[in-house]
């Protein structure tokens, strides 16, 4: 399992063009689709967790999955393969910076990526909007979807603040709905 968890991490790391956005599309394929070290409604909830705090989310990510799969020193390893390859990376792209600006196949090139990580975002969205509608309603979804929306657009509320406040919105809805599950479960039961 080393060796995967650490191709796992080093392919989302160096494929990760544009950051958070564009490897949490590639994260996902890694631990959900291709691994399955993880159910889709956990990588959902470490997705939603992990955005609710300070620092990058690639990093929160690996060095989650890291430790659920070989403890602290599985996070130590997702973290390492996760960050120095970028910094590496960077270090090369910032030595060659001075000499690449401005050449438009550079600029072609960032161009080129940018849609690519839009549509992959798209996907992933619409995955968990789908499975919320199995789990929530159609309406229940497209209410949060919207209000949302609204809450970063009109109001400029940060995504963490919205997302915390949800949270705490989720967990005292679910409270009243596992009591009226119970209660139906029980009758069902006599």
């Amino acid at each position: 399992m080393w060796k995967q968890l650490i191709y796992a991490m080093l392919r989302v790391s160096l494929l990760g063009f544009g950051g958070g956005p564009s490897s949490i599309p590639l994260m996902h394929k890694e631990v959900v689709e291709k691994y399955g070290w993880m159910k889709e409604e956990e990588f959902s909830d470490i997705l939603a967790i992990g955005n609710t705090l300070p620092g990058p989310i690639l990093t929160k990510m690996s060095g989650y999955i890291g430790y659920r799969l070989k403890g602290v020193t599985g996070a130590a390893v997702a973290l390492l393969v996760t960050t120095v390859p970028t910094i590496l990376g960077m270090l090369l792209i910032f030595t060659l910076l001075g000499s690449l600006r401005g050449m438009h196949r550079v600029e072609g090139m960032t161009k080129a990526i940018q849609p690519v990580v839009g549509v992959m975002l798209a996907v992933l969205a619409y995955g968990f909007l789908r499975k919320n509608w199995s789990k929530v309603g159609m309406t229940t979804t497209l209410l949060l979807a919207a209000g949302s929306y609204l809450a970063m657009s009109l109001f400029h509320l940060h995504p963490a603040i919205l997302i915390t406040l949800l949270l705490i919105g989720g967990f005292s809805y679910a409270k009243p709905i596992r009591k009226k599950q119970h209660k139906k479960n029980a009758e069902g039961s006599q």
